[in-house]
């Protein structure tokens, strides 16, 4: 395999794990609730958190040379994206050019600094149509976690998922992992304006959402991702809270080869 550009950003690891859920994927069995909430509260890798995240990441992906990239790995890569118009998590159209996926925990320090510094300087290419970006729940933290992901979903429910995780972000530190109860959730849904807070709160106990938490997880485990933030943008991986610098060299990489496609 002869793509050492894209392991330089990705690491070894992760690319080797990501190749091997291509079959995982492909043919992977209904997911297992107990496997899944074991998942869900597993120890976190995350490293130790700071009252200012600093980053410390591998560096920018380069442009793979047309000889040296791997089918299989940016079939695998390009495969991950839904494109699914009823996906409440979603921003962006669904045939834009290139799919930006995050999975992240919104307890994640670095994943609060990165919603609060980088992707509000990327939005304009959900916007334009350029981009389309698909949130993907990795909830390491345990309980508080999942409940603080079943709430977005229930705010995107009612068309505020994203608004809902950029207001829930800034509230919360970006230091260790906060505290988020029913409080904290229900004043994030009356801040955005949820128009329908009764059906918020029924939708807080909703299985169905529970689940659709869970599974992101477990998928996102199975494929070897144990640390938040993580992204995938069109064929290449990015790790950690990048600047927006690194997205932007990514983005303009990918349409320029969605272009060619």
């Amino acid at each position: 395999m002869r793509h050492r550009p894209l392991l330089a950003a990705v690491g070894v690891a992760v690319a080797v794990l990501m190749i091997a859920g291509l079959a995982f994927l492909s043919a992977r069995p209904a997911p297992d609730e107990r496997q899944v909430q074991e998942a869900a509260s597993a120890p976190p890798t995350t490293p130790a958190a700071s009252p200012v995240p600093a980053v410390s990441e591998p560096p920018a992906p380069q442009p793979v040379p047309e000889e040296e990239r791997d089918p299989a790995l940016e079939a695998f890569l390009l495969g991950l994206a839904r494109r699914d118009s009823d996906d409440t998590t979603a921003v962006g159209p669904v045939d834009a050019p290139i799919v930006m996926i995050e999975w992240a925990d919104f307890r994640c320090p670095y994943c609060s600094a990165f919603a609060e510094v980088t992707l509000p300087q990327l939005r304009h290419h959900f916007d334009e149509g350029t981009v389309r970006y698909e949130f993907r729940d990795l909830a390491l933290f345990g309980e508080e976690s999942v409940y603080a992901a079943v709430a977005a979903r229930a705010a995107g429910e009612q068309g505020k998922h994203h608004e809902f995780m950029n207001v829930l972000y800034a509230a919360l530190p970006n230091d260790g992992h906060p505290v988020v109860d029913k409080d904290v959730v229900t004043e994030v849904a009356m801040q955005i304006g949820v128009p329908d807070m009764a059906k918020f709160d029924a939708d807080l106990e909703s299985l169905e959402l529970r689940n659709a938490v869970l599974t992101d997880t477990n998928e996102a485990r199975s494929m070897g991702l144990s640390s938040v933030p993580v992204f995938v943008v069109g064929t290449q991986v990015i790790q950690g809270a990048q600047p927006p610098q690194v997205f932007e060299q990514v983005i303009q990489q990918e349409l320029a080869k969605a272009s060619n496609r």
